[in-house]
Formats: structure tokens, C-alpha cells, sequence
């Protein structure tokens, strides 16, 4: 047996916590059906005890709390923790964390900014000195700013992560660094905060607001020294440290970088001023340790074509769209042809239908960095500091279109979580579409779950977050992610307007409304079930009550929520396309009340888990009534829907709100509205997460698949055949003529969409946690036509859960690996009885019938294209005597069996069996 991957509140080896701590681990073995029986953990500080667990009789591998003596600040604690199996097997190992400040009052450094408003980048400035005759243990540096910055010694970055601190609700919480700088300190060192506006004090919004948050950056940083002799040298930022400027002119969020390597600054920053204390008012109210991943370069893209455009632009394309920013190694001088020695970089996610440049959908934010450097600077690398762009494509100024591409690198940029699910088909498209929404994700998951990376917004859209969060958890380990990002909507809400739209919310007074507010219980929840982490329901219950109570407040008596702004099935098709709504044609009130029934659900079954059971039977007693007052006010006993939408069929099939009878006609309702659109969806951000999942459950999982691998608008594969690399916000972002959606909010990176991958995971390669953390879950693969192979490996927090599925040549097999200390029960395809498995793997081949690759023609393809092939209208003139040449030949040439159906729905049998045949002749 062997024990790995252990982790300290979900990191491995941190430095810099002041939380208590919970470890984690996971098990592996050779043996199958082991489970762990029992474990010890120790804690020592410099090799005295601080706690042992003792041996504990059980299989608790998540999440063990830290029990022993009050942790000190600055501290380091070996951890060392031995398990024990079923079969008798031990294993142990160890690992270590380290204690940050623990409390505010531990800081030895004060705010400082500057006395007037200098270049919107500054560098703050300390020299440093060892004491003379001793030997150096370690040197840490804490550090943060009101803004963005980076932490120098002697000109050096230190650290790999980008836009420190993060974005958070800055008059509420800031959070510090901790940096490792021991090999870094030499006896004299200039020690540097280079602080520019970013966030809190740049451009923000869109509508050219500033100084959302302070007029002035500020930053805050305590060096603290530890000799081999145990003394320690403690010194913070304060009025001594001095300000200056650097080669930074100007960065802003949205617009770029100027870097300008010609100023002549010296090493010893001629220039400076002293800097001054912050005034008090502007503190954050709490200083804490970094809460999640930070932001990192995570791969680099060379250029993979460099395209001259019909207008005479230097574009050069990197073949992904993505999050981050263009290293550039300056080209030599001879290769500038302005007068002024300056390389202009443009970015962008596209080129038009002629070819050109294009980035138009970006609004405002120009998204442009220029370089200005001379003949020392060749050769160096730069790349901005403060700034980040969404893009595929880049348009370059300033120099000869015979540069050689290799001066120029992509670096994708996004919070550095682990990654977590793969998956891979026997389709191309599909194997696509899943990159795309795995780029989607990297690109917007961005210290905060943005909307998107490229325009002037990228924003905290919480219902983006919500909708997408279990495809999220699936692609990457986001626990640390959403748990600081909730803490976020946590301090901004209140029991007066709710739950915000946006967090952190710089759109002040906006009220709660469905779907966006729910971020507040469905993405606790989520994280609960994906990680089996009863701690974020205990720090989020108090938000999570908040939410369904200012519901049931706004609800003025009535047991239906039926009053205020509902942004409802947000971008759908099925809204009268003259009224322009961007709500969709599903009522509102009635996807509302869908999320309504959902969430008091959610804060009963939480309530239930923390033991709150008076708080339990309140909430149980008002999701009854909710669901029951649904089904009065939305459908009548014969099962009709107020409204029959892919949507609204979608949802109350999902939430199980029907049954029975009134369940069969709504399965037939929606059955009938997918023919009706050609088999096609018109669902918005909230139906698409759902329509393929009831669909799949009721019996019409061939429907879904149907949608899946629609290659025509709309459709996931639609954009994938227009070259998309990442998900777009809209069904037809770029139509099919190659031009682009003009409503001004047009996204090609954007990954609500995505949602599909929950489905993709779920369904198709057929995981599904049935208890917190996949203690217990289902394996329970859908055989999917057009997919005849299909693998996936999801990393939970008990090992690796894979599934390999093919169903080809008559013969279905089926891998499984089930992790230690965990139980699967397996549905094989096409065989009645479950299968409860325990950790091990296993291979089951058996016969089938079943054929799934997709045939030439299908219930969409039109009679025209099938009557191209002499032999297919051979056998539609034997099927269809006269149909074909008749008076209505025109007419039925330019249908699909599909349309046909919307006139005679008793011959959808006779169409797939001559689809079947027409299939086998080719």
C-alpha cells in the first residue's frame, strides 16, 4: 500500500497559513476491496510534539483537523501520518506546512503610498543588510498592496505568480504573500514593491469608471530574518522607504502596458521621494494569507503562423485563444522601421472574413503593449507586469514584416489549479469541444471566475460561475478557488439587497435575482459533493440562509417568488426575436422559482449535514410548499406547461418537481419542441446545463447525443467547425459567412456553454459521485451514438476514478479503476444488474448488437443531399414511391426526415429504418 499526495488545507507543503489545518491524503494498492481501517497523525515544532491523534479507528482520509496546542506565527510543523488497511498493510509518510502572521497584530509594517499622484506605476524601496558575522537560517518576506505589484530584491522578480494580491473585496479583505527569499538575500539587498493600479485603482466596468476603490495604490511588507543562532531581525514598510519611478509608463487592466527600457533611471533609483503613511480610512478592514491559487504562466505557445492581412497588418497567430500575455524578445534595431525605436502589440481573438486584424468586440479596452527600448535592450526578454489580455491573434507595429516569429511567445495565464478530469473520444469534434471548454475555464478562472478575458468587463459574474461549476470541478481542483472567491460574495451580500450579480461588486446597488444570486448555495453545495469538504458549508451556511430568506421575504406573503428583476434563461433562441430580449421565451418567474425550490433544498439538506435539525425542518416545510405551489401556478393536471420551452421542460424534469403522468407529458412536450426545431436547442445559459441531462435520463439519451454532435447553428460543434478554441457567449458569435454577432457583447471566450462538459463527464463516460467526495458513486456509461470509445480518469480526493468505454465490432468492453477507500456501482451497458465494486480494476467484455458509429445520414440530413447518391435514391424511390417527383418534389427535397415529422409524426419509424438502410448501402 502506499500513501500519497497528502495536503494541508488542499496545498501541498504550504508556507504562509493562518488557518487551522486539515490533512488530506489518498491510498494506493495492488490488493483489491481495500479500504483504510485506521491512521495516526503526529505534529511536531523543532522536534517536540504538538499533537498525535493517537490511532483512530476509522476510514477518515479527508479533511482531519488539526487538534493539538495553539499554533504559533512563524512557525514550521512537521507533520507525519501512518495509515492502516483491511488487509493489515501500513504505510506512512510526511509532510510539513508553515504558519504565516496568524493575526494582524503580528504585522511589523505599516501601509505607505505616495504624497501626490505619480506615473501609474511606482516601486517602493528598502535597503536591506544582514548582521555582519552570523549565518543566515531563513528569510521570509510578507507582502500586499492596494493595487497589483511585484516583489523585487535587487531588480529580481521573486515568486512565479503574476497580479499579486489577487482581486478581492478590497474595503473588506485583502489578502498578503508569503515569498521564500532566504537564497535570495545577500549581506546588503535592495529590497522592492513595484505597485501598479490594477484592479483597485484602474479602469474598471466599462464605462471608463476609475478609482473604483482608492485614488492612490499602497503597499505593506515585513521582512523577517532568522539566524542560525535563533535571533531575528523584524522590519516593515514604513515613512523610510522610498518611492520612485521605473520603466513602467503606464498599465491599466484593460488598455496594456507601456514599458519604456530608454528612461534613464539609475540602480539606485535617482529620483526618489520618501513615502507616506496611509491614511487609516483607506485600510482594508482584514489583512489575510493567501486563500487560493495564485495566477501563473502555465503554457507557452510559439507562433504558429505569421500572416500578412489584406490591409497590410503583421498579425501572427498562436492557434489558441487564451488568457495571459505575448513575451517578446526585442528584435534587433535594423528590423524597427519607426523613427521612434517602439514595438506596438495589438491583441485579438480573431480575423474577420476578409482576414483582417479584428477586435472590435473588445469595446473600449485597447488591450495594447508597447515596448520602447535601444541597442543594450536587444535581446532581452520582456513581457508586461500589470496588465492581461484575451487573445489568439496579435497585430505588431513598428517592425518589419520580415521578423521572425520565434521573437515572439504566448504565455497563458490563469489561476494555477491542479488539474483534475481528462476525457477523449473516438470524435475529433468532440475531443475538441472538450479542450474548448477545458481553454474556456483556464481563461476566465482568473483569481475570480470572470465572464470573460478580453473586452472591457471581465468581471465576477456570479450565475456564469454557478451554471458552470460542476464542469469546472470536473476539468480542475477549484476548492481553494471557489471557497476565497465565496467569501467574497459572503462580505458583499446583505439582508438588504441579497446576493450580488457581480463579486467583488463594483456595480453597486443591484438586487439579488435567480440563477446569478444562487451562486450562494449551489456552488457550496457543489463543492461539498465534488470534494467532501463539510467546512465550506459551515463558512458559507450563514450566506446560503441569507439568500433563500431574502427570497422568502421577497416574496410578500406569497409562497412564489413573482416580484423583481429575473434575468431568466439568459441568451436563449426562443424569445420573439422582435422584442430583442436577452432573457429568452422560458417565463422568468418560473426559472426563478425552478432555483428558488433548488436552493431551500440545498440550505435543508446543509443544515441537515452541521446538524441543525430545527433549521432543517423550516427549510424542508418550505421547499414543499415551493415545489408544490410550482406544479399549481405552471402545470396543469393533464401536465401542460405554461411555458412549453426546451428550458422550462428541462428544469422541472432535472429538479424532479414532476411526476407520474404530468412527468410523461412534459418528456413528450420537450421530445416534441427539440422536433420542432429540427432536433435543435434553443436553451440559454441556464437550459443548456440541464436540457441534455433530462433528456439522457428520460429515455431520449440518443436525442442528446443528437445535439451534441449537431455540427450546424446552434450547436457546441458548430463552433468548433468555425475554428473556435475556446466556448463563445453566443450560440452565433461568428455566423457562418465569417462575420460577427453586432450586438456589442460578443465574446469568443466565454464558459457558460461549457456546462455540457458536466453531461460530457456524467453521462457519456458515465461518473457520478452519489456521496460527498466520490466516497460511493456510480459508474454508469451511456452508450452514445457516434461515440464508439470514450475515456475519462477524474482525481478526486480519494485517487483516480477511470472509465474506458468501447462499444465496436460487436463487442462492448468496459474499464474501471475504483480508488482505495471507495465503492462504484457499475451499470454496464445493455446488462440489468449492478455491479457494486471496491477499489481495484476491472475489465468486462461481452457481446452486443449495439452499432454507434455515426452513419452518413441522419434524421437531419436533407433529402436533397441523400438523393446525390444513386444508390441511397434508389432506396428512398423504393421507400417513398412518387414522393421524390412529384407536385410537393421541391418541397420535400429541401426537408429532413425531422421536418417531415412536424406533418406526419406516425412516420418517424419508417425514416429511421430507411435511414438505417441508406446508412448500410454507403
Amino acid at each position: 500500500m502506499r500513501l500519497y499526495d497528502v495536503t494541508v488545507e488542499y496545498q501541498k507543503e504550504p508556507i504562509g497559513i493562518d488557518v487551522c489545518p486539515r490533512f488530506s491524503w489518498k491510498l494506493e494498492s495492488q490488493e483489491e476491496n481495500t479500504y483504510q481501517k485506521s491512521y495516526e497523525i503526529s505534529v511536531a515544532k523543532e522536534g517536540k510534539s504538538v499533537w498525535s491523534s493517537g490511532r483512530v479507528e476509522n476510514g477518515q482520509s479527508l479533511f482531519v483537523t488539526y487538534e493539538g496546542s495553539a499554533l504559533e506565527a512563524f512557525s514550521h510543523y512537521d507533520v507525519n501520518i501512518c495509515v492502516w488497511d483491511n488487509h493489515g498493510n501500513a504505510a506512512e509518510t510526511t509532510t510539513f506546512f508553515e504558519t504565516g502572521l496568524m493575526s494582524e497584530d503580528n504585522w511589523e509594517g505599516v501601509w505607505i503610498t505616495t504624497k501626490e499622484e505619480l506615473p501609474a506605476v511606482k516601486t517602493f524601496s528598502k535597503e536591506v543588510c544582514l548582521q555582519k558575522g552570523k549565518k543566515l537560517r531563513q528569510a521570509r518576506i510578507y507582502a500586499s498592496a492596494l493595487g497589483v505589484y511585484d516583489l523585487e530584491i535587487d531588480g529580481k522578480k521573486m515568486g512565479d505568480a503574476y497580479l499579486a494580491p489577487g482581486w478581492t473585496s478590497y474595503g473588506n479583505r485583502v489578502q498578503y504573500q508569503t515569498y521564500d527569499v532566504t537564497d535570495e538575500l545577500q549581506e546588503k539587498s535592495l529590497v522592492s514593491l513595484v505597485v501598479g493600479n490594477g484592479w483597485y485603482a484602474g479602469y474598471l466596468n466599462g464605462e471608463g469608471e476609475h478609482h473604483l476603490y482608492g485614488k492612490k495604490t499602497a503597499c505593506i511588507a515585513m521582512i523577517r530574518i532568522t539566524y542560525e543562532d535563533g535571533s531575528v531581525d523584524v522590519m516593515g514598510t514604513d515613512a523610510s522607504w522610498l518611492v520612485s519611478e521605473n520603466a513602467i509608463r503606464s498599465s491599466e487592466i484593460y488598455m496594456g502596458e507601456t514599458l519604456d527600457l530608454t528612461l534613464p533611471l539609475s540602480d539606485h533609483y535617482a529620483g526618489d521621494t520618501q513615502a507616506v503613511l496611509l491614511e487609516r480610512s483607506a485600510f482594508p478592514k482584514r489583512l489575510i494569507s493567501q486563500e487560493a491559487e495564485p495566477i501563473r504562466i502555465t503554457k507557452r505557445f510559439p507562433v504558429v503562423q505569421k500572416i500578412l492581412t489584406p490591409k497590410g497588418e503583421l498579425v501572427f497567430d498562436f492557434g489558441q485563444n487564451m488568457a495571459g500575455l505575448v513575451e517578446v524578445e526585442l528584435p534587433p534595431l535594423s528590423l524597427l522601421t519607426g523613427a521612434k525605436k517602439e514595438i506596438r502589440i495589438t491583441h485579438g481573438e480573431a480575423l474577420d472574413k476578409d482576414g483582417n486584424f479584428y477586435n472590435e468586440n473588445y469595446r473600449t479596452a485597447r488591450s495594447e503593449d508597447v515596448y520602447c527600448y535601444g541597442e543594450g535592450d536587444v535581446g532581452k526578454k520582456a513581457m508586461p507586469h500589470f496588465t492581461y489580455h484575451g487573445f489568439r491573434y496579435i497585430c505588431v507595429e513598428g517592425v518589419d514584416s520580415s521578423v521572425d516569429p520565434k521573437y515572439f511567445t504566448a504565455c497563458a495565464m490563469h489561476s494555477d489549479m491542479h488539474k483534475a478530469g481528462t476525457m477523449t473520444t473516438s470524435n475529433r469534434l468532440v475531443n475538441r469541444l472538450i479542450q474548448n471548454i477545458e481553454w474556456g475555464q483556464r481563461s476566465n478562472f482568473f483569481d475570480i471566475p470572470t465572464d470573460c478575458p478580453q473586452r472591457d468587463e471581465r468581471l465576477g459574474w456570479t450565475g456564469d460561475a454557478m451554471i458552470f461549476s460542476k464542469t469546472a470541478m470536473q476539468n480542475f481542483n477549484t476548492g481553494l478557488f471557489f471557497k476565497k472567491w465565496l467569501r467574497d460574495v459572503a462580505v458583499e451580500s446583505d439582508a438588504k439587497t441579497g446576493i450580488p450579480q457581480i463579486v467583488p461588486n463594483v456595480v453597486k446597488g443591484s438586487m439579488g435575482t435567480s440563477i446569478w444570486s444562487d451562486c450562494a448555495t449551489v456552488i457550496p453545495w457543489n463543492l461539498y459533493m465534488t470534494y467532501g469538504d463539510t467546512g465550506v458549508l459551515a463558512d458559507q451556511y450563514d450566506n446560503m440562509r441569507l439568500w433563500v430568506d431574502w427570497i422568502f421575504g421577497q416574496c410578500q406573503g406569497e409562497v412564489l417568488w413573482m416580484h423583481g428583476f429575473q434575468r431568466g434563461d439568459w441568451l436563449a433562441l426562443d424569445s420573439d426575436e422582435s422584442l430583442h430580449l436577452m432573457s429568452g421565451g422560458t417565463d422568468k418567474n418560473l426559472v426563478a422559482n425552478v432555483f428558488y425550490a433548488y436552493s431551500t433544498k440545498i440550505v435543508c439538506d446543509t443544515a441537515h449535514i452541521l446538524g441543525k435539525e430545527e433549521d432543517a425542518k423550516i427549510y424542508d416545510g418550505r421547499y414543499q410548499a415551493i415545489a408544490d405551489a410550482i406544479l399549481r401556478e405552471y402545470v396543469t393536471a393533464s401536465g401542460r406547461l405554461v411555458s412549453e420551452t426546451q428550458t422550462a421542460c428541462a428544469l422541472l424534469l432535472y429538479f424532479d418537481l414532476v411526476a407520474g403522468a404530468k412527468k410523461e407529458r412534459i418528456i413528450q412536450t420537450l421530445e416534441q419542441n427539440l422536433k420542432q426545431h429540427k432536433n435543435k436547442l434553443t436553451t440559454g445559459f441556464v437550459g443548456t446545463a440541464y436540457l441534455c441531462h433530462a433528456l439522457s435520463e428520460n429515455g431520449l439519451h440518443d436525442l442528446a447525443a443528437e445535439l451534441l454532435l449537431n455540427e450546424d447553428y446552434p450547436g457546441w460543434l458548430y463552433a468548433v467547425k468555425m475554428g473556435a478554441t475556446t466556448i463563445w457567449e453566443r450560440w452565433n458569435s461568428v455566423l457562418p459567412d465569417g462575420t460577427f454577432d453586432t450586438s456589442g457583447m460578443n465574446s469568443l471566450n466565454h464558459y457558460t456553454y461549457g456546462s455540457i462538459g458536466d453531461w460530457l463527464y456524467r453521462k457519456v463516460a458515465g461518473i457520478t459521485p452519489t456521496s460527498a467526495g466520490y466516497a460511493t458513486f456510480d459508474i454508469r456509461p451511456y452508450l452514445t451514438k457516434g461515440l464508439e470509445e470514450v475515456e475519462a480518469a477524474l482525481e478526486t480526493m480519494y485517487g483516480s476514478i477511470r472509465v474506458h468505454t468501447v462499444c465496436k465490432d460487436g463487442q462492448i468492453q468496459v474499464e474501471v479503476k475504483v480508488p482505495v477507500n471507495t465503492t462504484a456501482t457499475l451499470y454496464l451497458p445493455e446488462k440489468e444488474d449492478a455491479l457494486v465494486l471496491g477499489s481495484g480494476q476491472y475489465h468486462y467484455v461481452y457481446e452486443t448488437n449495439t452499432v454507434l458509429i455515426a452513419g452518413r445520414y441522419n434524421m437531419n440530413t436533407k433529402f436533397r443531399d441523400m438523393v446525390e447518391d444513386p444508390a441511397a435514391k434508389a432506396i428512398l424511390d423504393a421507400a417513398l414511391p412518387g414522393m421524390l417527383d412529384g407536385p410537393m418534389a421541391s418541397f420535400i427535397l429541401n426537408q429532413s426526415p425531422n421536418e417531415m415529422l412536424a406533418y406526419d409524426a406516425g412516420k418517424k419509424e419508417m425514416f429511421e429504418q430507411i435511414i438505417g438502410q441508406l446508412n448500410q448501402s454507403v
